[in-house]
């Protein structure tokens, strides 16, 4: 039975389907079966994924859910792979629960902007009162401005905060709309980025 990521943050543009796509790619490069499941009804992982279908990229599941089928989506998903990523709508309320309920870590995305860390506040709580462990991916990084020093300590005084983060690179954006993932690109700073964190959350589920 495969492991379930869900990524959870109450604020939209803070990196949720960014995360998912790009840490599916890298667990896929390493040999994992992977699938993702989108709860978002925006739907954007899953324009992700046809776009990578229509590339003819194999290798990935994919699944859509709404909040009441994320058990159900995640019992079947889990069976077909070592890794399930769960990619979450931009709200905190009780829709969410079931995919933090699933999750065996949750990952938070917090761009580089206090505003991103307001919103930590009720996410963290949902994710503690279903008894899931959560750690702080900080997302859109400028490395070596204040800001995002002063970010990252005061995320760290909610929950853990992942050592990799993943810094403020338009290709990011890019390989999404491409329907790839950085890691796909050839050697980069942002793929880099990526592997590490990869690395860090295989090393957390094991």
């Amino acid at each position: 039975m495969g492991v379930v990521v869900t990524i959870a943050q109450q604020k939209g543009g803070s990196g949720k389907t960014t995360l998912a796509a790009n840490l599916a790619v890298a667990f896929q490069r390493q040999g994992l079966r992977v699938a993702v499941l989108d709860t978002d009804p925006q739907g954007s992982l899953g324009r992700w994924f046809m776009l990578r279908r229509e590339r003819g990229a194999a290798g990935i599941e994919f699944s859509t859910a709404s909040a009441w089928g994320v058990s159900y989506e995640c019992e079947k998903l889990r069976r077909l792979s070592d890794v399930v990523i769960i990619d979450t709508p931009p709200k905190v309320d009780a829709d969410l629960r079931p995919a933090l309920r699933e999750a065996d870590l949750v990952l938070v995305p917090v761009a580089s902007s206090h505003v991103d860390l307001w919103a930590l506040e009720g996410v963290l709580d949902l994710v503690s009162r279903e008894g899931r462990r959560a750690v702080i991916v900080l997302n859109q990084a400028r490395a070596g401005t204040r800001l995002t020093a002063d970010v990252a300590a005061a995320a760290g005084s909610h929950a853990a905060v992942a050592a990799s983060r993943l810094g403020q690179r338009v290709v990011f954006a890019e390989s999404l709309g491409a329907g790839q993932g950085v890691a796909e690109l050839g050697r980069s700073a942002a793929r880099d980025e990526v592997e590490a964190l990869a690395a860090e959350v295989l090393a957390l589920l094991g």
